[in-house]
Parts: structure tokens; sequence; C-alpha cells
């Protein structure tokens, strides 16, 4: 196996975790809304990056997944669906992680979260071509 396609792997199984945990911790600790919400943006987050990681573009240090879809976006088509749904999961990286920020998040809307996660999963798999 290359380097790169190692490295992508990693990244993949990575989100796929931070992913796993968002859905183990809605079904049996639903009240942990911070706790999944975050756990779903680092997988959209770390998706991307393997995305980008393929496609052998740098990216800066960030937690912003619009700007990654960005830099995505100059080698593939990206639509503004993504990049609406990429926003919505954007202040769950870092802003919902701190006790100032309390935001209370609905089944429905945790539910969306968890799904638009799975939905980069999908993209970025289907970019690369591994499972």
């Amino acid at each position: 196996m290359s380097e790169q396609i190692e490295d992508i792997s990693e990244w993949i199984e990575k989100a796929d975790h931070d992913l796993g945990s968002a859905k183990v911790i809605f079904l049996h600790l639903p009240d942990y809304f911070d706790t999944i919400a975050f756990h779903c943006q680092q997988a959209a987050e770390k998706y991307l990056k393997a995305a980008l990681i393929f496609y052998r573009i740098e990216f800066s240090r960030s937690h912003d997944l619009v700007y990654l879809l960005e830099l995505l976006s100059k080698k593939i088509e990206v639509d503004d669906s993504r990049f609406k749904r990429a926003f919505s999961l954007n202040s769950f990286g870092v802003q919902i992680r701190y006790p100032n920020k309390i935001v209370k998040l609905t089944k429905q809307e945790l539910e969306l979260a968890i799904e638009i996660s799975e939905e980069f999963r999908s993209f970025a798999v289907n970019i690369i071509g591994i499972e």
C-alpha cells in the first residue's frame, strides 16, 4: 500500500470512529448533544481532509468545513447544497465544546448532523475509491 493510500485510510478510519461515537452516544446518551454534534463535525472534517490528501491539496490546520470544501472545489465540482450542509456543522467544531457556548440541540437536529456526516463519508469514499 502506498504511503498516500495508507495516510488516507487512517484519516477515514479516524473519521469513522468519530461518526460511530456520535451514533452510539446518540443512542445511549442523547442528552450529550454537544458531544454528538462535535463528533459529527469532526467526522466530516476528517473525511474532507482524506479527500484533500487524495488530490494532494495542501491545507492549513483548520476545523472550517467550508474552507476545506473550497480547497477541494479547485479539483472537483462541489455543489452549493454541500457547502450549506458543511456550514451547518461548522459551529460544532469549536464553539459548542466550551461551557460558555451552551447550545441545546433537538433530536431532529442531531439526527440531521449524523446524516450530514454520513453524506460526507459517502462523498469522500466515492472520490477516493476505497471503503
